[in-house]
């Protein structure tokens, strides 16, 4: 294991401790207000890519569906193979949901969408507007592939007490364009 990846596994450690206690308090109303706000700025034409929460994650689903009501076409990413990026299908309130990879529901049924923004969960971030997921370089190999089709905006969605004072990087780590916590916006 490389010094950074022996970094990284430390980072982790502490930061699903910090997780796990932030999820505890109760602060996805707060989060999801601050989401909401962030994704009111988008023109309506914007495909949303969300997530589907697992473990201690903040749930943006409340933010998912304002945005569906204000008539973003929402989708969520589905796990197709270790190593390889993320599809992203079609989302709606009403979408019958299935197991997916690492216990994170997907819909049984949608169509395959390329999204402008992406948000996703993480692990822990910087103020430098890094992330570091759980390690399976899902997520930055989608905004490479992505990046390559068209420009994206990459925002990380967490909880505040997430933030390390640096997350260790290497050179396939993908910078977020903003990050939102219960407390704000980041814009980087």
């Amino acid at each position: 294991m490389s010094d950074v990846q022996s970094f990284k596994a430390q980072a982790r450690k502490a930061a699903f401790a910090a997780r796990k206690e932030a999820h505890a308090q109760g602060l996805d109303i707060k989060a999801n207000s601050q989401l909401t706000a962030y994704l009111k700025e988008l023109p309506p034409d914007k495909t949303i890519a969300g997530y589907m929460p697992i473990r201690t994650e903040v749930t943006p689903l409340l933010a998912m569906a304002k945005a569906y009501a204000r008539g973003h076409r929402i989708c969520v990413p589905v796990v197709i193979a270790a190593g390889s990026p993320l599809e992203f299908h079609e989302w709606t309130p009403n979408s019958t949901m299935v197991a997916g990879a690492f216990g994170a529901a997907v819909p049984e049924e949608g169509a395959l969408l390329i999204p402008d923004i992406v948000i996703t969960p993480l692990v822990a971030f910087d103020r430098s507007g890094y992330r570091l997921g759980y390690g399976g370089g899902f997520y930055d190999r989608s905004f490479a592939e992505l990046s390559e089709m068209k420009k994206i905006s990459a925002v990380g969605f967490a909880y505040d007490a997430q933030e390390l004072m640096m997350i260790p990087r290497e050179d396939t780590d993908y910078p977020l364009d903003a990050i939102v916590t219960e407390r704000g916006i980041l814009r980087f």
